[in-house]
Formats: C-alpha cells, sequence, structure tokens
C-alpha cells in the first residue's frame, strides 16, 4: 500500500521544472551538442499536475521553477510554491504552463553556482525534471557538482556550514518530454501521441481531396535525427512511401519510388501519399526534400503533386488521452522514485516499457544517445519497422480466413488491412469474412486482394461487417464452409465475444475435425474487458472520444455558477472506460462495477465537491460506467448530487453513448491494430508449417488456439483455453484488470485520501539494447 514515509521523507521539498533544452559542457560530442537544443513540447502539464498534488499527498512542499533553467538561476518570483489549486484545468492545456526557456547562463559554472544557491534558500534538494536529453544532462551534470557548489556558497559567506549540511545531497528524477519519441530507453516519451493525432488529423483531411481529385501528396514531419513520427504516421494511414533519417534509402530509390506509385495507381488507388522526416538524407547525406520529391513524380510519372509542411502544428493542440494517462503515471512515479533515492542511487528517468512503469539510470540513457546508437535499435522503434517492412507487395498459397466478431471498434479495419496485406507477403490467400459468424455460417466469404484494403486504415467502424452471434449453433455449418473453401487457418478480431468464439471454435474440435487448424484472436473492443491482454484496439480511440467530450462539457460551465457534471460511459461491467477516462480528463469522482460503492460513498462524495467548491475551483466531474450498480442509476446520482448540493452546485448529466464507438481510430489504434495484426499472420504462418503433413494441416494442440495480447512488457499468444480461469463469464470481464492499480491515482489527484499500491511501481534497472538482427 502507500509506502511508509520517515520523517525525513515528509519534511522533504520537491520542484518540478519544464527546461528548454539546455546544452551543458559535458563533454559531449558536437553532434549531440547541436541536438541538444530543441523546443520544449506538448503535454508536460499533465505531468506537473501529478507531481505536485502526489508530492503533496505524501506530505511534500511542492515548487514551480517557472521558464525553465532560467528561473532557477534567477530565482525569485520564479520560484513559487504551488498548491493544489494552481494545477486545476490543466490537464487539457497543450504546453506547459509553468513555461520553458534556453539558459545559457546554466552552461557556464557561475551559472549553476547562482541556481544552487537559490535552491538551498529554500530548501530544496528533490528535482523533477521534465525535458529532453539535454535538460536531463544539465539536471545530471548539477547533482555532480552539488558538493562542491555548495563548498563554494560556504567559501562565499553566501550560506552557512548548517544549510550546507541540511542540504547536501541532491536528488534528481527526470521525465521525458519529446514529440520525436528519441530519448532510448522508452518505447514513447510525453507528447509523442498528441502530435501523431495532429499529423493524422491533417493527413485524414488531405486524403479526402486527393481522392477527389488524383493527387498525390508528399507531408512533411518533424524528426530532424529520429523517424519515429514519419514512420508511425506512414503505418497509421497506409502511405505509399517514407524516408527517414535512419534508413537512407539505397541508390536509385527514385525510380523505386516511382515504380511502387504507378503500380498503386494501377491497382485502382486514386492518390499516392509520401512521408517524409524534415532530417531524411541519402546515402551520401545530401537531404533529400519534399521539393525534390514532388519534381520527381512529376517529370517521371506526371502526377498532381502537392507539398504541405506541417511544421509547428504537431506541437500544438490539445494533449491525446494515452499522454494525459502516461503523464500522471510518469509524474506519481517520478515522486515515488524522489522519495527512495538516496545518495548512492544515480539520477534516474521514469520511463515506460510495454504497458509496465521503469526507472533507468538516466545518464545510461542519454549516452545511447550521446554516442549516436540508431534509433533503429530500440525496441518500439524497431517494431515499427518491421512491421513497415511487411507491407510490401508479394504473392501467395495458404487460405486464411479473416473475420471481426462482436461490437465494432475503430482500429479493426487498420487490423484487416495489415492482416490480408501481410498475410499475402507471406504466401497465402487471403479470404473476407462479412459480417461475422453469421456470415460464416451462411457462405457470405470471398478472396480479398492487396488493393481491397487500401485506404481502410483511417475507416472507423468494421467495413466488413460484425455481429455478435456465437457459433456453438452453428458449428456444423461453420464446418461446411471451411472444408468448401478449404480455409486453412483463421485470424477473429472482436472483443469478448470473440474470445468466446474462438474458445467455442477449440472446444469443438473433439467433434469437428475441420476446426483444427491454427486460429488466433485479436483483442478489438472500446470495453477493454478482454481476458488476456492489458489493451485492445478501439479503446484507445474512445477515451480520446470520452475525454474530448469532456473538456468541451467543463469549458460550458467557465463564467457561470458552480456546477456539476454527471457523465455515463460505455463498457458493460467493465470500468475501464470510466476510470481511465477519469484520469485522464481530471475527475473527482469514478463509479465502477469493480469497486462496489453505496449510499454512504454518494454522501461523502457529495461532501468532498462542496469543499472543492468553497476553494477558487467551480467544477465538478463525475464519471460512472452504464453498469457500476443496478440501483445507483445515472438519473439517481443526478438526482442525488442535484438534492444535495442546492445552494452550493447544481448538475447537469450527459450519456455518452454510441459516440464513444464511432469516429476515425486514434493513431495509436491504427498502429496497434496494424502492428499486431501483422505479428499474428506470422504467427500463422509459423503453425500452418509446423501442422502442414501429408498434403493437409492438422492442429489440435492447445497452443494453435491463441489470443495475442500485450502483457505488462510484452506481446504474448496464449492459448484460449487457458484463460477461462482468468475470466469471470457471467460480467464478460476479466477477473484481474491492471487498470484496477490506477483507480487509486485518480482519486489521489483528485484530493482523496485513500492508500496508493506501489508494489507495481517502477525499479532501477539497467539500459537493455534491441540488437539489430542481420541487414535486410
Amino acid at each position: 500500500m502507500c509506502p511508509s514515509l520517515s520523517n525525513k521523507q515528509l519534511n522533504q521539498t520537491f520542484v518540478a521544472i519544464t527546461p528548454h533544452s539546455c546544452f551543458v559542457d559535458s563533454g559531449l560530442p558536437l553532434d549531440h551538442a547541436l541536438r541538444m537544443w530543441c523546443d520544449w513540447d506538448k503535454c508536460m502539464n499533465a505531468a506537473v499536475r501529478a507531481v505536485v498534488r502526489m508530492g503533496i499527498y505524501v506530505g511534500a512542499k511542492v515548487y514551480f521553477i517557472h521558464e525553465g533553467y532560467q528561473g532557477m538561476v534567477d530565482g525569485g518570483d520564479n520560484i513559487e510554491e504551488a498548491s493544489w489549486e494552481s494545477v486545476s484545468s490543466m490537464l487539457q492545456v497543450g504546453g506547459t504552463v509553468i513555461g520553458s526557456a534556453r539558459c545559457k547562463e546554466f552552461r557556464s559554472h557561475e551559472g549553476r553556482l547562482k541556481a544552487a544557491h537559490q535552491l538551498i534558500l529554500r530548501g530544496i534538494t528533490n528535482l523533477c525534471v521534465i525535458g529532453g536529453d539535454g535538460s536531463l544532462t544539465g539536471a545530471n551534470l548539477f547533482r555532480e557538482e552539488w558538493s562542491g557548489l555548495l563548498e563554494e556558497l560556504v567559501q562565499q559567506g553566501l550560506i552557512d556550514e548548517e544549510a550546507a549540511q541540511n542540504n547536501s545531497e541532491l536528488h534528481i528524477v527526470g521525465m521525458v518530454g519529446s514529440i520525436d519519441n528519441d530519448f532510448c530507453g522508452t518505447d514513447m516519451t510525453i507528447g509523442t501521441d498528441s502530435a501523431l493525432h495532429r499529423i493524422i488529423e491533417v493527413v485524414d483531411a488531405i486524403m479526402t481531396t486527393a481522392q477527389s481529385h488524383q493527387r498525390t501528396f508528399v507531408l512533411e514531419v518533424m524528426g530532424r535525427h529520429c523517424g519515429y513520427l514519419a514512420l508511425v504516421s506512414a503505418l497509421a494511414c497506409g502511405a505509399d512511401w517514407v524516408l527517414i533519417p535512419e534508413m537512407p534509402p539505397e541508390d536509385g530509390w527514385e525510380e523505386h519510388m516511382c515504380q511502387k506509385l504507378s503500380e498503386s495507381r494501377s491497382r485502382g488507388s486514386r492518390l499516392n501519399i509520401i512521408i517524409v522526416a524534415e532530417g531524411a538524407t541519402d546515402r551520401q547525406g545530401k537531404p533529400i526534400t519534399t521539393n525534390h520529391i514532388k519534381e520527381l513524380v512529376v517529370s517521371c510519372l506526371g502526377f498532381d503533386t502537392r507539398v504541405t509542411i506541417l511544421g509547428h502544428v504537431q506541437r500544438g493542440g490539445t494533449p491525446s488521452a494515452f499522454d494525459r494517462i502516461l503523464a500522471s503515471r510518469m509524474g506519481v512515479e517520478a515522486v515515488l522514485a524522489l522519495l527512495e533515492a538516496s545518495d548512492s542511487t544515480p539520477a534516474c528517468v521514469v520511463s515506460l516499457c510495454g504497458n509496465q512503469a521503469v526507472r533507468l539510470p538516466l545518464m545510461e540513457c542519454v549516452q545511447m544517445v550521446s554516442a549516436y546508437v540508431s534509433l533503429i535499435f530500440c525496441r518500439s522503434f524497431e517494431n515499427n519497422l518491421n512491421t513497415y517492412k511487411l507491407l510490401s507487395y508479394h504473392k501467395s498459397s495458404f487460405k486464411v480466413a479473416v473475420l471481426n466478431v462482436g461490437a465494432p471498434a475503430a482500429g479493426m479495419n487498420a487490423a484487416v488491412r495489415s492482416a490480408v496485406r501481410v498475410g499475402i507477403k507471406e504466401g497465402h490467400k487471403m479470404f473476407a469474412v462479412n459480417d461475422g459468424i453469421e456470415g460464416f455460417y451462411k457462405g457470405q466469404i470471398k478472396e480479398i486482394k492487396w488493393g481491397d484494403v487500401a485506404g481502410w486504415t483511417g475507416q472507423g467502424g468494421s467495413i466488413l461487417g460484425t455481429k455478435r452471434t456465437l457459433p456453438a449453433k452453428h458449428l456444423d455449418k461453420i464446418a461446411e464452409q471451411i472444408r468448401i473453401h478449404n480455409i486453412n487457418a483463421l485470424l477473429v478480431i472482436g472483443g469478448f465475444e470473440a474470445f468466446e468464439c474462438l474458445l467455442q471454435l477449440y472446444e469443438a474440435r473433439t467433434s469437428h475435425e475441420d476446426f483444427c487448424i491454427p486460429m488466433c484472436v485479436l483483442p478489438a473492443t472500446i470495453s477493454n474487458n478482454v481476458p488476456g491482454t492489458d489493451l485492445s484496439i478501439g479503446a484507445d480511440t474512445s477515451l480520446n472520444a470520452i475525454v474530448e467530450t469532456c473538456d468541451r462539457i467543463k469549458q460550458s460551465a467557465s463564467g457561470t455558477k458552480r456546477r456539476v457534471f454527471i457523465i455515463e460511459t460505455m463498457g458493460g461491467y467493465c470500468g475501464y472506460l470510466a476510470s481511465v477516462g477519469g484520469l485522464a480528463a481530471g475527475a473527482d469522482t469514478v463509479y465502477i462495477y469493480e469497486e462496489p460503492f453505496g449510499i454512504r460513498d454518494l454522501q461523502s462524495n457529495v461532501e468532498h465537491l462542496t469543499e472543492k467548491m468553497k476553494t477558487g475551483i467551480q467544477r465538478g466531474l463525475v464519471l460512472r460506467n452504464e453498469n457500476s450498480n443496478e440501483n445507483f442509476t445515472t438519473d439517481f446520482i443526478y438526482q442525488l448530487y442535484s438534492e444535495e448540493g442546492k445552494g452550493v452546485f447544481d448538475c447537469r448529466k450527459n450519456v455518452l453513448g454510441h459516440m464513444q464507438q464511432g469516429g476515425a481510430p486514434s493513431p495509436f489504434d491504427r498502429n496497434f491494430g496494424t502492428k499486431i495484426a501483422a505479428k499474428a499472420i506470422q504467427w500463422i504462418s509459423r503453425k500452418l508449417k509446423e501442422s502442414y503433413k501429408d498434403g493437409k494441416v492438422f492442429a489440435n494442440t492447445e497452443d494453435t488456439a491463441c489470443l495475442l495480447g500485450m502483457r505488462r512488457r510484452t506481446m504474448a499468444f496464449q492459448p484460449v483455453v487457458q484463460l477461462k480461469d482468468e475470466t469471470d463469464f457471467a460480467h464478460r470481464i476479466p477477473k484481474e484488470q491492471w487498470w484496477l492499480k490506477l483507480h487509486p491515482l485518480m482519486k489521489i489527484l483528485a484530493k482523496y485520501k485513500t492508500s496508493y499500491d506501489v508494489s507495481d511501481s517502477g525499479q532501477l534497472e539497467p539500459v537493455t539494447r534491441v540488437r539489430p538482427k542481420k541487414a535486410d
């Protein structure tokens, strides 16, 4: 539960700063020195809010340092004690409200001496630094010099021996804020997902006009040294060509690119999208510009071509749900790391590995970047690159069927597209089943070709069609269709029904040999209620819809009297959307089925909001999962709050309904669906080879009917029959759900007195490097 805090810990003082990346004299190579001069990035406010509120929760004083290291050097009003209320209503604000600036003075020893003096005057010995590798390197050098700086301050008479003794240790924890995702040791940096949202919004808008006029568009995205944004946005929009700094194209790439664009048009495509990272170069180091590509396409192919440079649009806008949740989790983890720090603990950076928070030695991470270890070897980048390589044209053999089962979820179509194209590349003949199991037993099965799935990545819903029908009552007819079409493997994409579907087909193997084929299910549901996975395709899009709506609803009350909003979310009995959406939107209370509540809890929540309204905060937000309690309905809670809040606040209610299921998929869901579908097809290919004997596929073992899901740090194939014991079938949820550990975090950040389980918090571990496979 909550860490046992010593009196020393409770008297600690934390400080949150967001410095403009600042080069410090650390002996790094010149090329790295130049890379440190990068702009500040979006989405830092959620991290600042989490640090402030978690710090106050554990009994510490927390300070803002405005304008980054410049504010630390100048002191005065730039260093300001933070209060609980001072970080309210900042979750939806991009950038950083405490400011950030370059600081030449901090590059010098004299500047760092001034900064140390300002900190000692306020008893600050714990720094939480949010920035890029330059900011974090500067903070680490500051820590290494700390004892020497104190000695100088004593010699100059600026502080006494007692002050030096009381502040003898400086502890530093870093969080990485960068839209480029260019920091080794973490899968995602704060701000990257929001930048991808901006890019995909523009690409989606461009694709409609490109489709109408049969145009080619060349888009330049940020990334001077790292092509992550270009690569992932190319995956997310199904671009025809991508150019990134890490992989200069081979000589003669111009002819190869034009050939591919021409082949795409010959297959019926009416548009082409080319994405270029701003730092892309050829093998000779010559920059590849968007204008050069335009001239090339026009002169070689005669296509009507346009150039769009996104620029700083990528840095602006409202933070995405993913970034708010990531920043909040990292902020809390940073405070816990500071609490546990000692003089022997190296400065660390809190990172994300898979779905788990980890702590890594700060300078190990920076040195990997400073030595310019190619970012292609970082796990997240390499996975995306390998997936992109798979999505190139090839010929076909085994027959693999793909279908959607259950409710539609954004990202399903991206998964189908990826499965079809990777399947064709793997040498299979791909079949699409329309309308789920119902279409399967009715024979609505047809071969689907490479060009048939063009443009599917950005489409919401399910183009194949999907229904909730399960196979148990139609096994004979389904088996017959498998024989008629000679289907050798099955990929099912959907939610809890898809899991049940594969389980029923597996259990029917004893009576129907036709089901003895490799079968895999990919979790795709907004409810995120499928056992065996932490995340499902579609949940991120739904979270963004919830958060955007909550932002607008809260904004609607600006300038009005005190008001509380009661919002109902979907999810069945699974409270993921309500709980995690509440964390991202800054909710005051969330009601979910997994955490039973009664009338006393409701009364306590009303009293909590009443106290809140006595401060300068005049808005409240309450989220309720649709099946959280059969008696305490949304109407009941609305009426209770309205009655008990009379004279203090009034209430409004909103049932979000199916708007949570619609819309274009988020970049995360497009990318996630694309990657896991590619991985699933590769698994199917291996199982087909293993189970092919005497001219026939026969697969009847547990490990040939699996669910592919993310579990903490890894993607794992798990036999569906083994997941039965982990499942509450009555309520259609897993018995254990990782996100429930985030629920107390939401309460803490809403100023409730509660316990927080730190058993799953990150531990300091060495940086691991993914070794490259032999070059393709």
